[in-house]
């Protein structure tokens, strides 16, 4: 009877709670292995390339299936596609607690594909559930992320002195489990309206007033998908997409190898498993802050280079000082969490702020995300392989310090003023009354120097 135009304000309620939930199960998985890969290393006789190989995994899939996650909303819709996420998720974690190795691998597989779909899905959700509340929205969900992803880093040492390494592992099961049950009635609800939404797909009525019962948020992320995936080549072709890309990449490959190999790293140090373990808590917690902070203030700048490169230049403090005074952890552990807390918003803001419309956006949004995540996936997995062959970390950690290099390069040119895609019509009125930078071709340099 009072519903609004798009949901009713018990599903919006219910909408929200699912949304929490799902944000709070997409790293706990990933975060909760690292401080226990000793245990995991002495109990499956794991060598030191196979516990690389478990650490890079998450990544990995996540590469691998945050491409297939637009297809299964699509078929299913987005609703039901998170549901199966959560299903998934808990059907890993609970795997990886049996006792068998190929048990520890699948399931790791099965929980970082769940976690990869809920990722890719979340702005949808935020978009269509909540279209004038996307920034806050999002500010909310990238903090969520970071107190999931430090909860399982820090609790995964007290948890295993509970119970064992078994207890610590499938813990995160339960909220994943309650958040399935959450999405459910979403998922049928949505369902059942599902025959009526073609009819208000097909209408051109204005969207200040809409008629009919509101589109739900399923149709419109597979559209949109579908739209991304047919033109996806012209940003192949784009230098500026590339460097949106690797930048992206970079970053997130520095974390997932920070957070993956610094317990050991500590450990090895004179830290002790609980403390090591709590470091990676404290860098996921210093990010919180700063994944709301961050992005408005790089949406405000002109220019986000001077952001990029004190940002990168955090990064190589930090490792610089992890190679020459390792003692000095909790130094190194504020400036990690600053850098890695900064540029990941930093790169997530940028698929804003280099596309000239929602629909570039999704597109270069897939492109980042995939391209990304398979790039940092050789992170750990590299590291690991790198401490296995000369028997210490200096390597490893010269190889980080190397990659600022690239991730620096990039972040540069992702951040310089312009935008990715096709070069938009001609505009008749004047440059000055457009509240916004001109849009312009990655190929043109023009706009910049005019700029």
């Amino acid at each position: 009877m009072t519903s609004s135009p798009r949901t009713t304000r018990s599903a919006a309620i219910w909408t929200l709670a699912g949304l929490v939930l799902l944000t709070l199960n997409l790293r706990a998985a990933i975060t909760g292995v690292p401080p226990l890969l000793g245990e995991l290393q002495d109990t499956f006789g794991l060598t030191g390339v196979e516990v690389s190989v478990l650490t890079t995994l998450p990544e990995l899939c996540l590469g691998v299936f945050s491409a297939l996650a637009p297809l299964l909303a699509r078929r299913v819709g987005t609703e039901a596609a998170i549901t199966v996420a959560l299903v998934v998720i808990t059907a890993g974690l609970l795997l990886r607690v049996v006792p068998a190795e190929t048990a520890l691998f699948a399931g790791t597989v099965l929980a970082a594909a769940g976690m990869a779909t809920g990722n890719v899905l979340v702005p949808a959700v935020i978009k269509r559930g909540f279209p004038h509340r996307v920034g806050t929205l999002t500010g909310l969900s990238m903090m969520l992320l970071s107190v999931g992803g430090a909860a399982g880093a820090g609790l995964a040492v007290p948890l295993d002195h509970l119970g064992g390494w078994r207890p610590a592992l499938a813990a995160w099961a339960v909220p994943a489990l309650v958040a399935a049950l959450v999405w459910g009635p979403l998922a049928l609800r949505a369902r059942t309206r599902r025959p009526e939404r073609p009819a208000a797909d097909t209408s051109p009525s204005a969207p200040s007033a809409p008629a009919g019962p509101p589109r739900a948020p399923a149709d419109t992320a597979a559209e949109t998908a579908a739209r991304a995936a047919a033109d996806q080549g012209s940003l192949l072709r784009s230098p500026l997409a590339w460097a949106v890309m690797v930048f992206m990449g970079m970053t997130s490959l520095m974390f997932y190898t920070l957070t993956a190999w610094l317990p050991e790293i500590m450990h090895d140090h004179g830290f002790t498993p609980a403390t090591a373990g709590m470091m990676n808590s404290v860098i996921i917690v210093i990010g919180i802050p700063l994944g709301f902070v961050v992005p408005v203030v790089a949406a405000r700048m002109r220019d986000q280079r001077p952001l990029v490169l004190g940002v990168v230049a955090l990064m190589a403090v930090g490792l610089g000082g992890l190679l020459l005074t390792p003692r000095a952890g909790w130094v190194w552990i504020a400036v990690f969490g600053v850098a890695t807390g900064s540029a990941f918003p930093i790169a997530l803001t940028l698929l804003n702020l280099r596309s000239p419309d929602a629909a570039v956006t999704a597109r270069l949004s897939g492109m980042a995300q995939s391209g990304g995540y398979l790039l940092a996936a050789t992170g750990p997995l590299t590291f690991g392989v790198l401490r296995s062959a000369t028997g210490g970390w200096e390597a490893s950690i010269w190889l980080l310090l190397l990659l600022v290099v690239p991730e620096l390069v990039c972040g540069l040119l992702a951040a310089r003023p312009g935008f990715v895609g096709p070069v938009p019509p001609p505009r008749d009125g004047p440059e000055e009354s457009r509240p916004e930078p001109a849009p312009v071709s990655v190929r043109s340099t023009e706009s910049d120097r005019a700029r």
